[in-house]
């Protein structure tokens, strides 16, 4: 008995090696059948605020639309005109106090802005009126297809200061979209006669030309600046920090910036006697005193709405991402001139149309390619991790087998 038991012993002992070899190789066999069954990573798709900040970006073409409407039509009130690009920030308070109201659960204190956050969007909205000031003087003395060509510049300025305080890094496509993008408008500079408005002089001109360009750059300034004070002053800790700061934070920061530069484009306007001009403007309008307010009414809900969701984009994504979105708005700004304006489109502009468009295309390509040889890169580096965990594994195994 004693030997048939000791004989038999062995034969239950297999099993149970069988299965201390089957628990220390399975962690072997884990990593490569992981790597083998797991499915291919899902293609990184924008978040829903990205592409609702999007969205808002193209509904707000009618914006830039609505301010020359005012300019062709007897509107000449330079600081009336900034006001409507920034002024249109009491429609988000509404929506605001809605979304405080229903997280009060986390304290309405957590949820509001950092006063750093706060004092830095004070500033950049003071900066942003200037901005937009600038851009009524461009859009007063251009058709609204040539300043709209000259504005999408911004994204070459929105790249260099993206790369100064940022950190960006230029792609040769990245880098081609620039020069593509600043050669567009020197086409247009090329031949000043056809962005000429009837009877405008050559001076006149060539002063709107310099002005549009210097608010593509002052707002290429500002775009960046937001994403740096966000980062900065806002940047969430712990779990929160990998997920897209709430739409909470898009319309306090779209509000302070609202403010601030209402005030100064109310200060300007005070100091120009804008306020007392008005009623005599509305009467003279071309299209009726009605019409009048109905176009400053409807231009400051349209900027609104393009202010909204350029901060939503820098927020949620990239101060670029944003510059990229305000360059899709051009062919869009084209097509409205043409068809409500009655503005010329010739091969000049088409030039700097297609040269535009061709600067768009090659980044969008090149932020693709980067972003496919980005995830290429993270599954090697998960590959390799895998199979340092399985060598390990079996050297683990190999050291304690008899």
């Amino acid at each position: 008995m004693a030997s048939a038991i000791t004989a038999a012993s062995p034969r239950p002992a297999a099993p149970a090696a069988m299965q201390e070899t089957n628990k220390a190789t399975a962690p072997n066999d884990s990593p490569s059948s992981s790597a083998d069954s797991s499915p291919a990573p899902a293609k990184s798709r924008p978040s829903f605020l990205v592409i609702f900040s999007a969205c808002l970006v193209l509904l707000g073409a009618g914006g830039p639309l609505l301010l020359r409407v005012y300019f062709v039509h007897g509107g000449s009130r330079l600081w009336l005109s900034a006001t409507l690009q920034i002024s249109g920030w009491p429609l988000l308070l509404p929506p605001l106090c809605v979304s405080l109201y229903r997280s009060r659960r986390h304290g309405i204190r957590n949820l509001l802005l950092p006063r750093r956050l706060a004092g830095a969007a004070a500033v950049l909205g003071g900066l942003y009126a200037v901005s937009c000031f600038v851009y009524g003087l461009g859009s007063q003395a251009l058709p609204l297809s040539t300043s709209s060509l000259l504005l999408a510049t911004q994204l070459a300025f929105t790249a260099v200061f993206a790369f100064l305080f940022v950190g960006l890094r230029f792609t040769p496509f990245s880098a081609n979209a620039v020069v593509l993008l600043t050669i567009g408008p020197a086409v247009l500079g090329v031949g000043p006669n056809s962005g000429k408005l009837p009877g405008q002089s050559s001076k006149a001109y060539w002063t709107g030309f310099c002005e549009a360009i210097a608010a593509a750059a002052l707002a290429g300034l500002v775009i960046p600046l937001v994403e740096v004070a966000t980062a900065k002053y806002g940047r969430r800790t712990g779990p929160a920090a990998r997920d897209p700061p709430p739409y909470t934070t898009v319309m306090q920061m779209q509000a302070v910036m609202g403010i601030a530069g209402t005030a100064v484009c109310v200060l300007g306007m005070a100091i120009k006697g804008d306020f007392q001009a008005v009623p005599n403007e509305a009467a003279a309008f071309g299209l009726g005193s009605t019409k009048y307010y109905l176009v400053l009414v409807w231009d400051a809900v349209s900027w609104q709405l393009l202010n909204l969701g350029i901060m939503g984009l820098i927020t949620c994504a990239s101060s670029l991402l944003a510059g990229i979105m305000i360059a899709v708005l051009l062919p869009l700004s084209q097509v409205l001139a043409v068809i409500f304006l009655h503005e010329k489109f010739d091969g000049t502009k088409g030039i700097a149309l297609v040269l535009s468009l061709w600067g768009f295309a090659s980044y969008l390509y090149g932020e693709k390619a980067a972003k496919k040889k980005a995830e290429a890169q993270k599954m090697m580096m998960m590959r390799e991790q895998e199979m340092a965990l399985a060598q390990k594994t079996a050297d683990v195994e190999s050291a304690v087998a008899p």
